[in-house]
């Protein structure tokens, strides 16, 4: 059974509660804020480029749309979606995080204070919602996925990219890198072992591929499956909100009825 709001009361492996998360995780992005692409470079061996590209491929924004980078931070993501044909708007909580991203000067993405559980967006008001490496730091992931669910239009997907589980014979590696190497750059390179420490944590509690499905079923979204990149270690979520659909959000064997599975590739 999955567990639901698996993050409301904790930071990494701390318990805390939901007040506290919120203000715990603000501060972590205020420290990190202006060497956060610089640490996802050397955490990743450079990797998350082009996992955020095949992301941008798989939202395929399209002329007129209007598209919302969730959790957008310095805006990398939205760089990629954006053009002159539509609107790509990064709604984050950070203004730090997205302070250093408006210092790029970044064309055609527009920049907005708001947290995935309240957006500040009109129901079935936008085409595509994509968010990478933000939904683990959301406090109320039920709530994240409901709003997104109400703000996009009939038809509209949501695309999540996001750290996940890794196979079985390359955990005991990644658990190796992460939990050794990650924290002593956080401290050489940023200043903040502390934050990379809860970085590294919030990934192992963030629920599994298929969990994950669940929580996007009960949601509301159809057409649910998932794309696994290197070996699991990130995962692209994609999540469809249905052509006829009411506001109202389905039950759980209901929503279990409309999934489909998760496929894999590295």
């Amino acid at each position: 059974m999955t567990e639901r709001d698996p993050l409301s009361k904790s930071f990494g492996y701390a318990r805390v509660d939901a007040h506290e998360r919120e203000r715990r995780i603000r501060h972590v992005f205020e420290a990190v804020a202006p060497r956060y692409d610089l640490m996802n470079d050397l955490m990743s061996l450079g990797i998350h480029r082009l996992w955020k590209r095949t992301f941008a491929r798989m939202a395929a924004p399209r002329a007129g749309q209007r598209v919302v980078d969730l959790a957008g931070g310095t805006g990398d993501v939205a760089a990629l979606l954006a053009g002159p044909d539509r609107e790509v708007t990064v709604i984050d909580p950070s203004e730090a995080m997205m302070a250093a991203g408006q210092r790029r000067g970044l064309a055609h993405v527009r920049w907005q204070t708001g947290s995935a559980e309240r957006l500040p967006l009109a129901d079935a008001s936008v085409d595509t919602i994509t968010i990478a490496f933000g939904i683990r730091n959301v406090t109320h992931l039920d709530e994240a996925l409901a709003e997104a669910h109400r703000v996009l239009v009939p038809g509209g997907r949501f695309l999540c990219l996001e750290f996940s589980t890794p196979r079985r014979w390359l955990k005991p590696f990644y658990d190796a890198f992460s939990f050794n190497v990650i924290p002593r750059l956080g401290a050489l390179i940023a200043g903040t072992p502390q934050a990379y420490t809860y970085l590294v944590e919030s990934i192992r509690r963030f629920p599994s591929q298929d969990e994950f499905a669940g929580h996007l079923r009960r949601a509301g979204f159809d057409e649910v499956h998932w794309r696994d990149l290197s070996f699991g270690i990130a995962c692209i979520h994609v999540g469809r909100r249905p052509v006829a659909c009411s506001m109202s959000i389905p039950t759980e064997t209901h929503a279990a009825e409309n999934g489909s599975q998760g496929v894999s590739s590295s």
